[in-house]
């Protein structure tokens, strides 16, 4: 992986892939290339480094109106000129760029060496090059569709042949692929971020499908030639949403957005009068919410701490056993399946491929799943049997902001509906209600005293370690303030249970380790106090966010206050300040905050 792009038409191809790939910048990579068709067969540039890298070493005079390009995230072999896409065959006619990850490649490489073929890198996607090539007098529908039933893995892949140059054919397994359709061009890509220039109609190709492009239309069919007829949907994002808007980093942009991002993602979906959510999008009618006896929620990194947040709502307002769990880790514990719980699988991207495929091993014994995405039309939101869009925009930044606060509140609404249909009165649902509404302001809030966290960024910047720490409610604000830190400033950061401070980890505290304590206004306050006072008896440095009526008494701890919200609902506005924390702290130490290293912000491999 990581991201992949490709046109036909009537323009120079190269300005459209350059384009393309610095869109799909934000999902993270360390190589990048392109490959145009022109008069002189395919010309095929591959660099090291960034798209801007590749852009300067290409030629004035790039003339060619087909091609494909790549941004690499390495799976196989390190980040070298040769493993860089697009990988290309001996005779120079057949160029492929791929995502995914092929398990069976050195068994490939191996029965290509034997057969006399020369490799010229580490990676698994080469091999895909030297088997269409070597797919005799077939037609390059054909020569695909036979080199991929001869793979096993994930795959995304975009193929250009000189002997076809009217033609770009692409084939998906696990790893997402769209067609852009345009007027008289066509485009390929990843992801929609890297048309939304271009066109407005785009195809989804699903598993399994294969597509013939031209400039004058396409041709999705399966792998024995059966016509798919995919038709064109519309999209929604916007090319503005994409730029910064004055903002330094995305991450800072994404930050600042989240009041009028949870606007829209409660917007017409709150009842006042009845106390309740509406959410039609789930396909559950209140007697299918009712026969649920338990929740299981499948998410990877941060989308799984949203998930373990969401679980201890649904189990505080509905009553009903919830987890969360590594999507990672579902399916190869063989999992029980059962009728009566409800499977959420949350992801920012729709494409997550843990997320994906703990999906079908859902739906394949049978369970009843909806999803909690963020991309309209993405393979997860497909795969659902129904689901609820987080409305969040576009979100650039690898580490994840705005589409996480908007996954809490997405829980929120579900724990609402569940809730209704059981124990959970009106009056408290109109409790819950109230506070929904309440959030946007209370998050704009926090984000206009972002100064006051930015003068604690330092001491937790400065250090090599830190622990995050919550208990029940506040432990997954601690987790997820511990990823986003880690993700962006590395250094190493770690969640622990307050209660379990003692338990061991208490052995690491010392004037160089500084602790961040998430403090809310709950009848664990007290324990949560003692816990600090133990830090500081250590010479532990702790910074505290916390509520503006917990009683610290003598024990003088910096703290961040919060907006109290409901209860049940604290945890979503005790992570915004977290987001703060890592931000300003990556700042100071002057990393890449957009596209942290060795990250991708969809993670479309295993």
């Amino acid at each position: 992986m990581c991201g992949i792009v490709g046109y036909i038409g009537g323009q120079n191809a190269a300005p459209i892939l350059i384009e393309g790939l610095t869109r799909l910048e934000y999902r993270g990579y360390d190589s990048a290339g392109i490959s145009v068709l022109g008069g002189k067969g395919a010309q095929v540039h591959r660099i090291v480094g960034r798209v801007r890298n590749l852009t300067a070493a290409l030629p004035k005079r790039l003339a060619g109106k087909v091609g494909i390009g790549h941004t690499r995230w390495a799976t196989h072999g390190p980040a070298t000129e040769a493993n860089a896409h697009p990988h290309v065959s001996e005779d120079g006619r057949i160029s492929v760029v791929h995502n995914g990850i092929i398990d069976n490649a050195d068994a490939l490489r191996e029965q290509l060496g034997q057969a006399g073929v020369t490799l010229t890198s580490e990676t698994d996607t080469e091999v895909l090059a030297h088997l269409i090539a070597r797919s005799g007098p077939k037609t390059l529908e054909d020569a695909v569709v036979e080199a991929v039933s001869r793979v096993t893995g994930t795959y995304a892949i975009a193929v250009t042949d000189t002997e076809h140059p009217d033609r770009v054919v692409v084939a998906r397994n696990g790893s997402p692929l769209i067609i852009g359709v345009g007027d008289r061009e066509m485009f390929v890509a990843s992801d929609l971020s890297a048309l939304v220039r271009h066109t407005s109609q785009v195809v989804h190709l699903d598993d399994g499908e294969f597509a013939s492009v031209s400039a004058t239309g396409y041709r999705t069919f399966t792998v024995d030639e059966s016509d798919t007829g995919k038709a064109a949907t519309a999209i929604d994002i916007q090319a503005d949403d994409l730029d910064l808007g004055g903002h330094q980093h995305y991450m800072y942009k994404e930050i600042q957005e989240q009041p009028e991002c949870l606007e829209r993602m409660i917007r017409g979906r709150l009842d006042d009068r009845f106390g309740v959510s509406r959410l039609d999008g789930l396909n559950l009618t209140a007697r299918d919410l009712r026969g649920f006896a338990r929740v299981k929620i499948l998410g990877c990194g941060s989308a799984y701490y949203a998930g373990q947040i969401g679980a201890t709502m649904i189990e505080d307002l509905a009553r009903v056993p919830a987890d969360a769990e590594a999507a990672s880790e579902f399916r190869y514990r063989n999992p029980i399946i059962e009728a009566d719980t409800l499977y959420i699988a949350v992801s920012q991207s729709g494409e997550t491929a843990d997320t994906a495929f703990a999906v079908e091993e859902v739906k394949r014994k049978g369970g009843r799943v909806v999803g909690l995405v963020n991309v309209v039309g993405s393979t997860i939101a497909r795969a659902c049997d129904g689901g609820l869009y987080l409305h969040a925009g576009p979100e650039i930044a690898v580490a994840s902001t705005k589409a996480l606060t908007n996954m809490a509140v997405g829980f929120a609404m579900i724990a609402l509906a569940l809730g209704r249909v059981r124990d959970l009165s009106n009056a408290d649902g109109q409790r819950i209600v109230a506070a929904l509404r309440a959030l946007p302001a209370q998050v704009a809030a926090i984000v206009e005293a972002e100064f006051q966290i930015a003068e604690h960024a330092k001491i937790c910047a400065d250090a090599r370690s830190l622990f995050f720490i919550g208990r029940v409610r506040g432990f997954p604000v601690a987790r997820e303030g511990a990823q986003k830190f880690k993700e962006i400033s590395y250094r190493h950061a770690e969640a622990y249970q307050t209660s379990e401070l003692k338990h061991g980890p208490l052995a690491l505290i010392d004037e160089a380790l500084p602790t961040v304590a998430i403090v809310p206004s709950d009848d664990l306050a007290d324990r949560n106090l003692a816990a600090m006072q133990q830090i500081k008896a250590r010479k532990g440095q702790v910074l505290a966010i916390t509520h503006d009526d917990v009683d610290f008494g003598d024990l003088d701890v910096p703290r961040f206050v919060v907006p109290r919200s409901e209860p049940e609902l604290d945890p979503i506005l005790l992570t915004i300040p977290l987001q703060l924390l890592a931000y300003h702290a990556a700042l100071i130490l002057g990393h890449d905050i957009d596209k942290p290293r060795n990250l991708a912000k969809s993670v479309t491999v295993e």
